[in-house]
């Protein structure tokens, strides 16, 4: 009597491959700081390429969000922008939001936030202008702060950080989808702030649910 040894399936090509590390485009970073991502890009699922104007905060790449030229089409998973759209001119926004939309894959997405016009003009309304609304790690943040900039950075020379537009939650949508992003939501946050979130046309619908909990 013979015995033979069953054969061993073989595996597809890359079966046990590690799965891709994904690429954030984080524009406009500011300085190196582990509270300025949010948790769900935490950890070595994603690799953050940070993005800035100022060489002085040390970016790994130095340049304005209009010329984003250095990177490829379609080469970064998803795109950050916390308060950097308000310090361009209106004219700029448009040409901005075509460069993210140009480097995400067709399943990746952007991630927005800024200052919210509708919710700082209720407070000017009311002669708060200038009222301290919260404290920030740069100090106490007034409507006239929002409006036009920190004043106390203004004042120490950074003047790249001045507001030059705004936004309300139907024009920052609007801009978006007229950049090209085929799904656009955007609503109001809960410190005087909008959450925007724009889609390319493959991205999955879990990425709603799993940003859920950010847009706030």
């Amino acid at each position: 009597m013979s015995t033979s040894a069953a054969a061993c399936p073989t595996p597809p090509p890359n079966a046990c491959a590690a799965p891709r590390v994904r690429r954030l485009l984080h524009v406009g970073c500011g300085v190196r700081n582990g509270r300025a991502l949010p948790a769900c890009w935490h950890g070595p699922a994603w690799h953050e390429i940070r993005l800035d104007i100022d060489p002085g905060v040390a970016p790994d790449i130095v340049a304005s969000i209009c010329d984003l030229s250095m990177l490829a089409d379609a080469s970064v998973d998803a795109v950050y922008s916390a308060h950097n759209l308000e310090h361009l001119d209106a004219f700029e926004v448009p040409r901005a939001l075509a460069e993210f939309r140009r480097v995400l894959r067709p399943d990746g997405y952007a991630l927005i936030t800024l200052p919210d016009l509708r919710a700082i003009a209720l407070h000017i309304a009311a002669g708060q202008l200038d009222a301290p609304l919260y404290q920030s790690a740069a100090g106490a943040i007034s409507p006239l702060d929002m409006l036009f900039g920190h004043q106390a950075a203004l004042a120490a020379g950074h003047r790249h950080m001045a507001h030059r537009t705004g936004f309300t939650t139907a024009s920052l949508g609007r801009k978006l989808l007229g950049a090209g992003f085929a799904e656009v939501r955007v609503h109001e946050g809960t410190r005087w702030d909008l959450w925007a979130l724009a889609c390319m046309p493959a991205t999955g619908a879990a990425v709603w649910d799993e940003l859920a909990g950010v847009m706030q």
